[in-house]
């Protein structure tokens, strides 16, 4: 009997992501004070994930929120936040803010935001 055919036979699989290569690295490694620098979690000195006091704070404080709500954002971010960030990494008075030269968005994660980055990159006029 022949096994079923799909429409992924014969697709070649996608070259190993880099940064996941250096995780993989790390657990290969059997130097006993090794460190682990790559993508994750803070950890202590178990191993296990622990989580900035500060952000168990604000999930307490955002579980307890009743005006807190599930709606969607907008396709480019909270706009508070965006223009926060903006004159945070730009200046209040930088050239770009006062001339208004500037655009902002909000992306999920950092390899996300690193994404959006590079695909901007092409659509920039020369």
């Amino acid at each position: 009997m022949s096994s079923p055919t799909s429409v992924f036979d014969g697709m070649e699989a996608a070259p190993p992501d880099a940064v996941f290569n250096v995780l993989a690295k790390y657990k290969e490694d059997t130097f006993p004070k090794k460190v682990n620098l790559s993508v994750g979690a803070y950890r202590d000195e178990e191993g296990q994930p622990w989580v900035l006091p500060v952000v168990k704070t604000v999930e307490t404080q955002m579980s307890s929120d009743v005006m807190l709500n599930h709606e969607y954002l907008p396709i480019d971010g909270l706009k508070s936040f965006t223009e926060s960030a903006t004159r945070l990494v730009l200046g209040s008075d930088g050239p770009a803010v006062t001339q208004n030269r500037y655009c902002s968005i909000q992306c999920l994660s950092g390899t996300g935001s690193i994404r959006a980055a590079l695909d901007m990159r092409g659509m920039r006029k020369a």
